[in-house]
């Protein structure tokens, strides 16, 4: 059921254009889901609090020990309640936020919901750092939103870097981890964590990813810039979401790894040196969004010093303070989006008296900002109150070692950071709510609506609700704290624990947040005058600027825009390297056989005539063409060699390539130019032959040097018994290697894109349309070519292209269905597919292309892509593995034959049908895809182009003319 709900999250998230046609309803829409996973993990309360937990999964990569399992234990449990109950809220507030349905924030925030709810419930450790990286990768879509302005894409790009660095670190801490442990099953490494060296530094990285991701100094400065986003992400994401996958995973590694050397002094440094730096930037902000952004800064920092210290009162606390926060701060941040959205503004220099205009939303904020600096009856003083009775533990020892002298300080600098947390907690409310001296009453542009007010008021209610049931919440998640082997219980959650050091502490936080917000105007002149040091941020972003300036310089100075210069250097290295290695080899074949059959000799004589005409050839077209000869000559030696399948694909790539050429040809001069031989001619001549001989020689060389059987010994069975095909290659591209071919029609998907924002500069070509023409004409084959002129068509041309099309349609589906036993397959169908649009294109332009396809080929691609990850995921729903082949014998009497006066005729028989076939479905379309948006991009966006600025083009077939009187030589 869980990984259920994650997958409906991410479909959900894929169909935001369908209902994004609701309207700003479509928020509600979308917000079942996370609410639906929220009723989902109510339900699982029972199992969880009798000490169990949820596990579901399906083997993903047996080899390497790598499953697709979930596991739903306490933390993850408390985790997944907060990410779907607050998720569901947000997007429900979406619905009076925005003035229109933005697809992009719809569907992005949909699916980060669906990946937070797999991290925090993955239980295998590859598995997190996929749903880690995609959180990453949502969030810097979400927080980019809108591209046009710069401070979105500066503040996306940062923390995508930082987060992203942290990650990378995370997983080199994870694969060792893994192979130490023998696993990467959380679970299992937890219950027998690997102990030495090598085990600490693997922790200490993961750490290092934690620490990133939850904004700790020196990574803190990423997460102020994320509030370019709107407040609905920032609240979500950057308040109860993303920020609490560092908090989460220090929390489920912390029993086990706080012993670690390191750990705890760099959780304690970091955490304290993070709290009270985010807390007296905070006190400098009139953004009321900034303030919070630098309060959360200071938050995380409390919680991680709290969760991480590794002992069993601090655990308790730590999960305690992360429940609070995410209510509280969660609160704030849509308080704020409430304000912004009815007077236009969050500078809290010009906010004034709006707590008396908006009294329920102004009592809302009050108990959040409550709970935030810890008054109480609030919930935030309770996990306040326990968090600083497990740091007056650890400043005893504890059973951790610490000794009293940096425990006392540590406890001392908490407390100076809770005083600035209530100093801001103040500022905020004050500053968003409070009728200021000598500022005018703020207008209210127009009333929100009571939904718009609610959601914040739900949360802030939660807060005061929550500060009651510190008991409840204690007997919930006393199961985690006793899981940690280290320190003392502690009192539990509760308002009232007797007139303790903690309580004493708590109350002189309290009068000294007061105090500086009380002397507010003097605490910002001695801020003025502290001297401006290197921040993080702009360490960050000289760094940056630094790189920036090397990779401009190094471009410079060897990306000089030289082809000749690129491929010079290229080659050069593999003569040196392969060659000197060459050089060294004292043994080489007595004998060598040259050829097996006379063919394999004419043919090779002929492609090897063909690159010597090559070089010497000066017309543009006559040079490709006979470079197409050596394509053709290849495939001929593949078929010689027993490898139709080979041929058939060099053959369609090679035809391809060429018409693509040609296409491209018609905008260049038809011959080279004129100037004199140079001298690195004979430079290149030279280096020709060298690659020539280096390549020759390892062929011989590599080729007589097996010793081991080869690999390709038993395939033929393989083939048929796993994959259920006779054709090997086929069985090798859709199922044995599956994932290869997956992420080759990606990157084709990629460089079809690529090349219709290199034509057009922009988005690929205006939607497609068919023309209405009149009722064609006697001798009209082709209805796009009324649009042509009478001189510009070609009769002939139009009545084979007419009679070809449907032919070269049936002939690339059939190679598509008969490629699993028969040479072909997906890629050949779908070059067959795309090259008689080809034809379509040069009988008749433009106008017929369209008539043959009037769909985008954004479209086709996108869909050949999805059928091809559903075919591979769709397995694993039922019980089976990712791309698990499956076949089945399908026989239809009525179809079995055909009577005819002249006996039986054999019509479909016996159909093997193979699932495999699907994602082959999948590979077709996205070459017939690929193939649309090339002849579309180079043939009809050209044509418009050239339309546009009335440069008449000559048609492709009539650039292989060649003037007279025009003589080969001079530089090619």
């Amino acid at each position: 059921m869980l990984t259920a709900l994650i997958v409906a999250h991410l479909v959900a998230a894929c169909a935001a254009p369908l209902w994004a046609r609701l309207g700003r309803r479509s928020f509600w829409v979308v917000a079942l889901l996370p609410a639906a996973a929220f009723g989902w993990l109510v339900a699982q309360a029972p199992l969880i609090l009798a000490g169990g937990a949820h596990r579901e999964g399906v083997a993903w990569m047996p080899s390497l020990g790598i499953n697709l399992t979930l596991r739903l234990g306490l933390v993850q449990w408390v985790l997944a309640l907060i990410v779907t109950g607050i998720g569901a809220l947000v997007l429900a507030y979406c619905r009076w936020y925005f003035k229109r349905t933005p697809v992009r924030v719809l569907g992005l925030l949909t699916a980060f919901a669906g990946a937070m709810l797999g991290l925090v419930t993955a239980d295998d450790l590859v598995l997190l750092y996929v749903y880690w990286e995609l959180t990453t990768v949502f969030s810097y879509l979400l927080i980019g939103f809108d591209s046009s302005r710069r401070a979105n894409r500066a503040a996306a790009m940062t923390a995508l870097i930082v987060t992203t660095t942290g990650g990378l670190a995370m997983l080199v801490g994870i694969v060792s981890m893994g192979l130490l442990a023998g696993t990467f099953s959380l679970e299992a490494i937890l219950a027998a964590p690997p102990t030495g060296a090598v085990a600490g530094v693997a922790a200490l990285l993961m750490l290092a990813g934690a620490l990133s991701k939850s904004a700790l100094a020196p990574f803190h400065f990423w997460l102020p810039g994320a509030m370019a986003a709107p407040t609905p992400i920032s609240a979500y994401l950057h308040a109860a979401a993303m920020v609490k996958a560092g908090i989460y995973l220090v929390a489920v590694l912390a029993p086990a790894f706080a012993t670690v050397p390191w750990w705890r002094p760099a959780v304690a440094i970091l955490g304290v040196i993070t709290m009270v730096l985010g807390g007296w930037r905070a006190l400098r902000q009139t953004d009321l969004k900034l303030l919070l952004a630098y309060g959360t800064v200071s938050q995380l920092g409390f919680i991680m010093l709290v969760t991480g210290v590794g002992t069993q009162s601090a655990a308790l606390a730590g999960l305690a303070l992360t429940i609070t926060h995410a209510l509280f701060k969660s609160t704030l941040f849509l308080t704020v989006g409430v304000i912004d959205h009815a007077t236009g503004t969050r500078d809290l220099t010009k906010l004034s008296g709006i707590g008396r205009q908006l009294p329920v939303l102004a009592g809302a904020a009050a108990l959040a900002a409550a709970s935030m600096a810890g008054i109480p009856p609030l919930l935030g003083f309770v996990a306040k109150e326990s968090a600083l009775e497990a740091l007056v533990y650890l400043a005893g020892g504890d059973g951790t070692g610490l000794t009293p002298a940096p425990g006392i300080l540590l406890v001392l600098a908490v407390v100076l950071g809770s005083a600035l947390t209530m100093a801001y907690s103040l500022r905020f409310w004050w500053g968003a709510f409070w009728a200021k001296p000598g500022v005018g009453p703020t207008r209210i542009n127009h009333a929100p609506e009571l939904g718009f007010v609610g959601v914040p008021t739900l949360l802030g209610l939660l807060c005061l609700a929550g500060g009651f049931l510190g008991p409840q919440l204690t007997h919930v998640l006393e199961p985690y704290a006793a899981s940690v082997p280290t320190g003392e219980h502690g009192h539990g959650l509760a308002l009232w624990h007797g007139f303790t050091l903690p309580l004493g502490l708590s109350a002189l936080a309290l009068l000294g947040g007061a105090l500086l917000f009380w002397r507010r105007e003097a605490i910002s002149r001695v801020q003025a005058t502290f001297p401006r040091v290197l921040e993080a941020d702009e360490f960050y972003r000289r760094s940056m600027r630094s790189i920036d300036w090397l990779a401009v310089e190094t471009t410079a100075r060897t990306q000089r825009g030289s082809l000749a210069l690129y491929l010079s250097a290229i080659l050069t290295t593999l003569v040196v390297l392969v060659g000197g290695v060459l050089m060294t080899v004292r043994e080489w074949p007595s004998q060598v056989v040259w050829f097996d059959r006379p063919g394999q000799l004419v043919v090779g004589g002929v492609t090897a005539a063909a690159g010597i005409m090559l070089v010497s050839t000066r017309g543009r077209v006559r040079a490709f063409l006979t470079l197409g000869v050596t394509g053709y000559g290849t495939a001929l030696l593949f078929l010689l060699h027993g490898a139709p399948d080979l041929a058939l694909t060099q053959v369609l790539v090679e035809t391809a390539s060429l018409l693509m050429f040609l296409l491209v040809l018609r905008t260049l001069p038809k011959f080279f130019t004129d100037r004199p031989l140079q001298s690195t001619r004979w430079w290149r001549m030279v280096l020709a032959i060298g690659v020539g001989a280096t390549v020759t020689a390892v062929t011989v060389l590599s080729a007589s040097a097996r010793t081991a059987p080869p690999a390709s010994t038993g395939l033929a069975e393989s083939a048929y018994q796993f994959g259920y095909g006779k054709n090997i290659v086929n069985v090798i591209l859709v199922d044995t290697r599956a994932w290869d071919t997956l992420g080759e029609i990606s990157v084709l998907v990629v460089a079809a894109t690529g090349v219709a924002s290199l034509i057009f500069l922009r988005s690929r070509v205006q939607r497609p349309h068919r023309e209405q023409y009149e009722e064609p004409p006697t001798g009209t084959w082709l209805r796009g070519s009324q649009a042509l002129e009478p001189a510009a068509r070609s009769l002939v041309f139009e009545v084979v292209t007419r009679l070809l099309f449907g032919m070269m349609i049936i002939v690339s589906l059939y190679v598509l269905i008969a490629g699993h036993n028969l040479p072909g397959g997906g890629f050949a169908g779908g070059l067959i597919a795309g090259l008689a649009l080809v034809v379509r294109y040069l009988a008749a332009g433009s106008k017929e292309l369209d008539e043959a396809a009037p769909v985008d080929a954004g479209a086709v691609l996108g869909a050949g892509l999805a059928i091809a990850v559903g075919s591979a995921a769709v397995p694993a729903l039922f019980g089976g593995r990712i791309f698990q082949s499956f076949d089945i014998h399908v026989t239809i009497p009525a179809l079995e034959t055909l009577a005819t006066p002249w006996g039986p005729v054999p019509l479909l028989g016996d159909l093997h049908l193979v699932s495999s076939t699907v994602f082959d479905i999948g590979v077709y379309l996205v070459v017939f895809g690929m193939m649309l948006d090339l002849v579309r991009s180079l043939g009809s966006g050209i044509d418009r182009q050239a339309a546009e600025e009335q440069t008449p083009l000559p048609r492709p077939e009539s650039t292989l003319a060649v003037p007279a009187g025009r003589r080969r030589g001079g530089d090619r």
